[in-house]
């Protein structure tokens, strides 16, 4: 999750995250480059006494700042392209879970199992055990496992909610009467926190979401203890 006076994203835990975080530093790197150079271009030409007559008839230079931007353009747009096909990529998922978004709150439903469903609710802040979050945690965490690809449907029931993790790069519109869906993969077993990312009313800021990824085998006993 993310830490007080952090500067980037969040730690990467699935591959697509990571993906974003390098497409990320690679446009960053390009946009400061360019900065940097329209920078130097401008406190030249403040500063410097010396004149060009042919400044104004140099057709070299203008086909130069024509077709530079072109390319990097291009060389944004195609790892971004790359990325896009990657997140709708579906690919034999393990296992199926329909989340469903409230005012104010979100329900499960492991749809391979017969009788595995749950709604998830935010803990009052007079509720809170020592070390627990505000405005973060709730009464019953989505167990998953980890290293598995699992398919996540998301819909609503009254509003327009998102669903949204940001370090497994995830954020999808639940939307009533339509169902998304996307994958994840986690790599490392921890606690995953995310929020409705979309304005859905008063109560907006008080429906956290929770991911609980562990190995298959303790998934497999809280799986039976759940039916």
């Amino acid at each position: 999750m993310a830490c007080p006076f952090q500067m980037g994203l969040q730690d990467a835990t699935s591959p697509i995250m990571e993906e974003l975080l390098h497409f990320h530093d690679h446009t960053l790197m390009i946009v400061f480059l360019i900065s940097s150079l329209v920078l130097y271009i401008i406190s030249t030409m403040l500063t410097t006494k010396l004149t060009h007559t042919s400044t104004m008839d140099a057709q070299e230079v203008e086909t130069v700042w024509t077709i530079l931007p072109a390319i990097i353009l291009i060389l944004i747009a195609l790892p971004s392209l790359r990325i896009l096909y990657m997140m709708d990529e579906i690919n034999n998922p393990s296992l199926t879970v329909k989340t469903m978004g409230h005012q104010w709150y979100w329900s499960y439903e492991y749809t391979d199992y017969e009788d595995l469903s749950f709604d998830s609710y935010m803990i009052p802040t007079q509720e809170l055990k020592p070390g627990e979050l505000r405005l973060l945690e709730v009464d019953n965490r989505v167990v998953l496992p980890m290293e598995m690809t699992i398919r996540m449907l998301i819909s609503s029931e009254d509003v327009l909610h998102s669903w949204a993790v940001p370090s497994l790069g995830l954020k999808t519109d639940a939307i009533p009467g339509r169902l998304n869906q996307t994958t994840l993969m986690a790599m490392r077993p921890g606690l995953y926190y995310g929020q409705c990312s979309e304005i859905c009313g008063s109560n907006h800021s008080f429906m956290p979401i929770v991911l609980e990824l562990v190995p298959l085998s303790y998934f497999e006993e809280w799986s039976a203890s759940m039916l």
